[in-house]
């Protein structure tokens, strides 16, 4: 039933190689929950949300029941999937012979699935997709390559790709803001504030050959910069638990991270038969649903 939702055409991964290598991944869901202050991982609580020799990535919830991720088919095309854990069916937000989408996030006004979308000609750029599977609009036209993003007041913070890459901001149609250069993959707004995280990729501290990279904000309203202490060594993709906690992951295990403190501290393991590395995660609050990304193993 699941393969019927996946079209076309695609060969390569984003445009993005040095941060994306093309492999079979998967979505698997663990129970989370906050309880007298202390995050708990239940290993009893561990379901696969796909299960495909193929490529399912990039999860992010968009209300209480619904998660949007990016999938490929057979034959290497990708389109923006959403999953309802309700009804556990999965419905095409996109089907686009011509052009991969990547990336999905819910927009602030909650009307639009906003993508990074490869174009026919290449053009890598944020397109918005309706909730409502009405027709999509092409968000920035000047501001591209766009590789990663998230969202403040309506307005994207966007990850460019150059040399080196760039983290930007569109203050206005005529003014962007650049924030950072050099900066890693994960941008994520922390919650309940106007600062958008991101690893400074030029402060790096290195130990028993695994790098750890400073995590920085940028308030927007205020045109501050945040230092929120170093990342998991070994990991570049973090999310925020809530406005204080930070959670990354390296192999198959989980850690948080308060803010303030330095050391990352275990959640626990994420086990299931045949993967491994944990890579990009998803949480949602209301269903108490961590979603992490998990490659195969190589037979």
């Amino acid at each position: 039933m699941y393969r019927r939702f996946f079209i076309t055409l695609f060969t390569y991964l984003i445009c993005i190689p040095q941060l994306i290598a093309q492999g079979s991944f998967d979505l698997i869901a663990v129970d989370l929950k906050k309880q007298t202050g202390k995050w708990t991982l239940s290993i009893n609580g561990v379901e696969k949300i796909t299960d495909r020799d193929l490529y399912d990535n990039q999860p992010a919830f968009i209300n209480d029941k619904q998660m949007a991720f990016s999938a490929a088919d057979d034959k290497g095309n990708h389109d923006i999937i959403i999953y309802n854990f309700e009804s556990r069916k999965f419905t095409n937000l996109t089907k686009s012979a011509d052009r991969n989408e990547f990336s999905p996030s819910l927009t602030d006004c909650g009307l639009y699935v906003s993508a990074v979308t490869v174009e026919p000609d290449g053009k890598q750029r944020l397109w918005l997709y309706p909730t409502n599977f009405g027709e999509p609009e092409l968000l920035y036209d000047d501001i591209e390559p766009v590789g990663y993003y998230d969202w403040y007041d309506n307005k994207a913070a966007m990850f460019v790709l150059g040399k080196p890459n760039s983290l930007v901001y569109p203050d206005s149609k005529s003014e962007l803001h650049t924030i950072d250069k050099n900066v890693g993959r994960c941008i994520k707004k922390r919650p309940k504030s106007s600062t958008i995280a991101y690893l400074d990729l030029d402060k790096m501290t290195e130990s028993n050959g695994h790098k750890s990279y400073s995590v920085v904000g940028f308030d927007i309203e205020k045109r501050e910069y945040i230092d929120f202490g170093m990342s998991l060594p070994g990991s570049q993709d973090f999310i925020w638990l809530d406005a204080n906690t930070l959670l990354m992951g390296i192999g198959n295990e989980l850690f948080i991270r308060k803010i303030g403190k330095e050391g990352w501290e275990s959640l626990g393991s994420v086990e299931v038969v045949g993967y491994q590395n944990i890579t990009r995660l998803a949480y949602s609050e209301p269903l108490k649903k961590l979603v992490v990304v998990m490659e195969r193993k190589k037979e």
